[in-house]
């Protein structure tokens, strides 16, 4: 897959609607007015997810005082998002993409390089989107371990 379907600052946001580990449905248009942190994962309650899981949970309340909303999306089925909110005692948003629409949307599922082989998978991503719904950030194969502390200097939170 070409890096092209890649979205980057200025883009408008795709729309998705999503079911969350409660059963209910989250909308990207739903959330116009708000800014939103939407973060793609490969797979729940696995080490890197986990501790990236966990920082944004950790800097939730500091993200949401400074108006920003966290959506953290995988495939995995909604029964197994609410184990992991569970297990982790995650406070953020999770939301199932089981046919990974939404992340191929945005550019977060394709080829990628997992031990020097190239196979097809979710490519561990992170988008700030604005009150309009259009892309500011746009960041790719990000690191699961210090990202959010990075991501929170990127935007001027520290």
């Amino acid at each position: 897959m070409p890096d092209t379907a890649r979205l980057s600052p200025g883009d408008t946001a795709p729309d998705f609607t999503l079911t969350d580990d409660t059963g209910a449905e989250v909308s990207m248009s739903g959330l116009r007015g708000r800014k939103v942190i939407v973060y793609f994962y490969p797979a729940a309650m696995t080490p890197g997810c986990t501790k990236q899981a966990c920082d944004f949970t950790d800097s939730l309340d500091s993200l949401q005082a400074a108006g920003y909303e966290v959506l953290g999306i995988s495939p995995d089925k909604p029964e197994k998002l609410a184990k992991f909110r569970a297990k982790d005692a995650l406070t953020i948003r999770l939301l199932s993409d089981p046919d990974k629409a939404t992340m191929t949307a945005y550019g977060a599922f394709g080829e990628k390089k997992l031990y020097g082989k190239v196979v097809q998978g979710v490519i561990r991503s992170t988008f700030v989107v604005d009150e309009e719904g259009r892309v500011e950030v746009a960041q790719y194969n990000v690191k699961a371990t210090g990202h959010v502390a990075k991501l929170r200097r990127d935007l001027a939170l520290n």
